[in-house]
């Protein structure tokens, strides 16, 4: 498996091209929403505060890997709350010019999504400070001598930040969220159901075993489970199945490269070439990089997040180790590790 292919990894948390048409398929309110019971809980109280209270939600930041439901729960709430959403992405604000357009056109009480929050222009988050906090915008007009700054007041909104990587957002626009919440990997059993509401959305007939297996291969992520629970439709369609087996589901997900536990090819590449080439490591990620051809910044953001998940891997100071798990998953035989001492007595 190609580098190059690695975006349409079907096993890949981050969305296709094919996801962005997945909104039919999207819990509407708080209460169709599945998995993350302690957030569901906490923001039901806030979603419902607000009400009481006639005003808008405090900003809130969702944190956490993607793919776990963090556009779907901006979408909940601003329908809860019976609110326009606006949704955008941190990449595609250029300039303070680009903020100020968006935040003049929302109206009292509307919802700004903004995702992958982290990757916001310095310039831009400046701006955003006092949009939070006092509802006003200070925009600079002209250039050199002539310029001037004049302030505009705005409705007010709620932003609602969603990040993978919370440690990359700066400080000070962190501290303006009054709402931080992290979502988690999601149980098996969450998964499945899931899975079984996704297939009634999809009018297919699937076993709840069927959907139990399809689950466990999922990577803890709801966008994976609805990838594979479509491909899967592909294959009982094409092949006239009408009724999804744990039987042929398990020979489906098999065609596509999918194990049991969730790992394709291209992890199974990575554990491969670290077992039997490097014997189980320690080695370096460039060292690892070269042997498969891959860039050292793709493996460790996509690559090897889930098989440290797995326990599979270790990241050392002096390089990559399998553990004992990666070798029993595969099937093989943990070496004994050669002392320093038996190799002086043996000489």
């Amino acid at each position: 498996m190609s580098i190059e292919e690695n975006e349409e990894r079907i096993i890949s948390s981050k969305p296709h091209v094919e996801d962005q048409q997945e909104g039919s398929l999207r819990p509407q309110l708080l209460n169709e929403f599945i998995g993350q019971g302690k957030l569901k809980k906490n923001l039901s109280v806030y979603l419902e505060a607000a009400k009481m209270r006639q005003e808008s939600i405090e900003h809130l930041m969702f944190y956490g890997p993607p793919g776990l439901g963090k556009t779907t729960l901006a979408n909940i709430i601003a329908r809860e709350m019976n609110v326009n959403i606006k949704i955008t992405s941190g990449p595609a604000i250029d300039r303070a010019g680009d903020l100020a357009a968006i935040l003049t056109n929302l109206e009292v009480g509307d919802v700004l999504f903004i995702d992958e929050i982290h990757r916001l222009n310095r310039n831009v988050e400046e701006v955003l400070y006092s949009a939070m906090e006092d509802f006003e915008l200070d925009i600079v007009i002209g250039k050199g001598p002539a310029a001037r700054s004049i302030r505009l007041d705005i409705s007010q909104f709620t932003l609602v930040g969603a990040t993978t990587r919370i440690g990359s957002l700066s400080a000070p626009l962190r501290d303006r969220f009054g709402i931080i919440e992290r979502l988690e990997f999601y149980e098996a059993r969450e998964l499945q159901s899931i899975i079984m509401r996704a297939a009634d959305i999809l009018t297919m007939s699937i076993e709840q075993d069927a959907a139990l297996q399809v689950a466990k291969r999922s990577r803890g992520t709801p966008r994976i489970a609805n990838r594979l629970l479509k491909r899967v439709r592909d294959w009982a369609q094409v092949n006239e199945i009408s009724v999804v087996t744990p039987q042929n589901v398990g020979s489906i997900l098999s065609e596509l490269g999918v194990d049991d536990i969730g790992l394709d090819d291209m992890d199974r590449l990575y554990l491969d070439i670290l077992i039997r080439k490097f014997r189980g490591g320690p080695v370096g990620i460039e060292t690892i990089s070269a042997s498969i051809s891959e860039e050292s910044g793709t493996i460790e953001d996509v690559v090897e997040p889930y098989l440290l998940q797995c326990g599979f891997i270790e990241r050392t100071p002096r390089g990559r180790v399998a553990t004992h798990l990666a070798y029993s998953h595969l099937g093989l035989a943990k070496p004994e590790v050669i002392s320093m001492q038996s190799l002086l007595f043996d000489t």
